[in-house]
């Protein structure tokens, strides 16, 4: 039923006059992440949305998964979109969309809709009550509650109409190049890469360094050092790995330098 996204995004709304590079940044990293699986893709930006249009061989499952990987999206919801029509059609498209994903269904619910397009004829109220309405004759099962419903049909009126009542999380933040770069100590533990995540969340771009001391180090705690740069380049983006032969110049340093100083100095 679906052949489009809406990706929403939160703290890059607050941004000023330079909110439109941190969106054009959004977009260019979700263009990059799905570029790299089957199917084609637009994506587009209007009015403070974001959408990806899907065509071809795609695959909705792995589109989210890549979709979920991009920081500065807080929310991937699955759209239906109608061509723009009066309110007898759109409480037609509304039962449509509802016995689709929510047959049978006995949860409570509201609509929240957004009339974008100032010239159609009703309000926004006007057509949350409308299409509660024809909700309820298609389901009587259904309760409304507009305070704390279990499910909300979103419902934006543009130069088309878009219906959706999931919300996928993402995990947030500010899309990846928009903050400079950092380099980024490496190692095979896990606080590591949790500060890399993190770093990468807020917008910073990173490469990577690692430090590898054999016979003192093994190759296998290097490929572990890999392997975790891999799972941080889903989020971030190539990384690029710089893998340093230290043991020359931690032999130096041991018998140099006073030994309660040694992590200091190795790390500087």
């Amino acid at each position: 039923m679906y052949n489009s996204f809406l990706i929403k995004y939160g703290e890059i709304g607050l941004k000023g006059d330079n909110r439109h590079i941190f969106e054009d940044a959004l977009a260019k990293r979700i263009r990059t992440v799905l570029t790299r699986i089957d199917g084609d893709f637009e994506v587009r930006k209007t009015r403070g949305r974001i959408y990806v249009f899907c065509s071809g061989d795609w695959n909705f499952d792995e589109t989210v998964d890549r979709l979920s990987h991009v920081f500065g999206i807080v929310g991937i919801c699955p759209v239906v979109i109608y061509d723009s029509c009066d309110i007898e059609q759109l409480r037609e498209h509304m039962v449509e969309y509802l016995n689709e994903e929510h047959p049978d269904c006995t949860s409570t619910f509201k609509v929240k809709a957004r009339r974008v397009d100032k010239e159609y004829p009703l309000t926004s109220m006007e057509v949350d009550a409308e299409l509660g309405e024809a909700i309820l004759m298609a389901n009587p099962n259904m309760r409304v509650d507009v305070h704390n419903p279990e499910i909300v049909f979103d419902v934006e009126i543009r130069e088309e109409i878009y219906i959706y009542s999931k919300v996928i999380p993402g995990p947030g933040g500010m899309p990846v190049g928009t903050a400079g770069r950092a380099m980024l100590l490496l190692s095979g533990g896990i606080d590591s890469p949790v500060a890399g995540w993190m770093v990468a969340k807020r917008g910073v771009t990173i490469d990577a360094v690692y430090f590898h001391a054999p016979p003192y180090t093994s190759d296998r705690a290097k490929q572990k050092v890999v392997d975790l740069a891999k799972i941080v380049a889903q989020y971030t983006g190539p990384i690029r790995l710089h893998i340093v032969n230290f043991t020359d110049i931690q032999l130096y340093i041991y018998d140099q330098c006073p030994h309660e100083e040694l992590t200091i100095i190795m790390r500087r």
